[in-house]
């Protein structure tokens, strides 16, 4: 007899009933662990993709566009952009035909050191301006294609998805019963990307040889540390414009195997969630998944930053959540830590700068803080941040005003009645317990903020 059901059904009649979606099974004699099986995400499709499409001119002017919007720090050639820009023009029938032929090579990348939050080093890869703009013109023509066929649970690098987006699919799996979450943390990720595994994805996906060639060539390009050029056996190096579409490349492949899987899950770039009804299912994810990782795309699973925990407990992209039974997205402790060691950076007591000065600069900040933090739905917190940083205002003005005579002189000013300014004014402590005094309240009150236009925390 003919069997009529579907692919997708059948595959779905072979999970196991007694395993609820997102959720390992137990393991089965022999050690062999079961999984939910859900449908078969597609294979990648094959783009014939050609470099003539990417050399076009129209491309290239619209990259170098993109690339002068962007960063201005030079490369390894100590070329500016514009005469990166001239000298590309002069040499473009040549460096065409190199594209061409998929013998060009990149320039090796400049190094650059930032401080991360967690006191570590985050290490730069600055291309030149002529590698920035053949990356972006490549990158312009090969992420239409290759984007689309991401999972949707994937959220970092991607046009039209967002952090927030990704915020909001975690909660929501929590508040459907996803009360456990598997938080898994890659180890320095993009520094440790196996380049063969890399371009064995790519040639999934692209049919065009020279494109290959050069995408090689520029994960093989090499980093100049104090003017030494060391070579680059392994990572993608952040900095240029394809690093983010190739890391999700290679993620895509740990996406596939937990869509597989049935797990509900959100990734952002390196950063990954993924979210289970229970303890003990959320442990024998995190052996399963960290055994994929390792093996299946050799990287390695920081284990002192990943963990099986309550998401209340945990943070993700900056946020944590709250443990009701509809779930409040609030700011996670470490990233009000960081917000807190900003401003007092910006609010130094001894900068030589007027009050306005500082609140203009302070403002900068505040405006994209609020921008992506505004979100919270703890609104305790944000007031509370919002009268600290008026603190340090404060504290500031009470510092520059210097002397006991000029700032009973400045307290009438602002309205203090004698008796009141000449006691605050002489008073002998320091700067940050007489700014929570009422009669420096009372001067500089949050009207008074509000009319030097200090930008407040909480969205209107």
């Amino acid at each position: 007899m003919n069997d009529t059901r579907s692919k997708d059904q059948r595959q779905l009649e072979l999970a196991f009933p007694d395993v609820r979606p997102g959720e390992a099974g137990e393991p089965a004699a022999g050690g062999i662990e079961p999984f939910v099986v859900a449908s078969e995400p597609e294979h990648p499709v094959k783009h014939e993709l050609s470099m003539e499409t990417i050399c076009g001119e129209s491309n290239f002017r619209h990259a170098w566009d993109h690339v002068r919007s962007g960063g201005k720090a030079a490369g390894v050639d100590g070329l500016s952009i514009d005469e990166a820009e001239r000298v590309f023009w002069e040499q473009w029938p040549d460096l065409r035909k190199q594209l061409l032929e998929g013998t060009y090579q990149p320039q090796p990348v400049r190094r650059h050191e930032i401080a991360k939050s967690d006191g570590g080093v985050r290490c730069l890869g600055i291309p030149t301006f002529t590698d920035r703009a053949i990356q972006q013109a490549i990158l312009q023509r090969l992420q239409p294609l290759i984007d689309p066929t991401f999972s949707d649970s994937s959220y970092g690098f991607r046009p039209w998805r967002s952090a927030h987006q990704a915020i909001e699919q975690a909660r929501q799996y929590q508040a459907d019963g996803y009360r456990w979450v598997v938080d898994l943390d890659l180890e320095k990720f993009f520094d440790r990307v196996n380049h063969d595994i890399l371009m064995g994805l790519l040639a999934k996906r692209l049919t065009d040889r020279r494109l290959l060639r050069v995408l090689r060539a520029y994960l093989n390009a090499g980093v100049m540390i104090d003017g030494l050029v060391q070579p680059s056996e392994e990572g993608t190096p952040q900095g240029g414009p394809l690093s983010p579409l190739l890391s999700n490349v290679m993620l895509d492949e740990l996406d596939r195997d937990l869509t597989r899987r049935g797990h509900r899950f959100v990734r952002y770039a390196d950063d990954c969630n993924i979210y289970v009804r229970s303890e003990r299912a959320g442990h024998r994810v995190m052996e399963s998944v960290s055994r994929f990782v390792t093996k299946r795309l050799k990287l390695k699973v920081n284990e002192q930053k990943s963990a099986v925990a309550r998401p209340s407990q945990r943070k993700f992209l900056g946020y944590s959540f709250t443990s009701e039974p509809q779930p409040r997205m609030r700011i996670a402790p470490q990233a009000q830590e960081r917000f807190q060691a900003k401003v007092r950076g910006l609010t130094q007591r001894n900068c030589g700068k007027s009050l306005r000065q500082v609140v203009t600069k302070l403002n900068e900040y505040l405006r994209g803080w609020r921008g992506y933090f505004g979100r919270c739905e703890t609104p305790t917190v944000l007031d509370r941040l919002e009268k600290w940083v008026r603190h340090r205002l404060r504290s500031l003005v009470w510092k520059q005003w210097k002397t006991g005579k000029n700032r009973t002189k400045q307290l009438r000013a602002l309205g203090i009645d004698e008796h009141n300014a000449r006691m605050t004014g002489n008073s002998p402590k320091g700067c940050w317990p007489i700014s929570a005094s009422k009669p420096l309240h009372k001067a500089l009150s949050n009207k008074f903020f509000d009319s030097i236009g200090l930008v407040k925390l909480r969205r209107a």
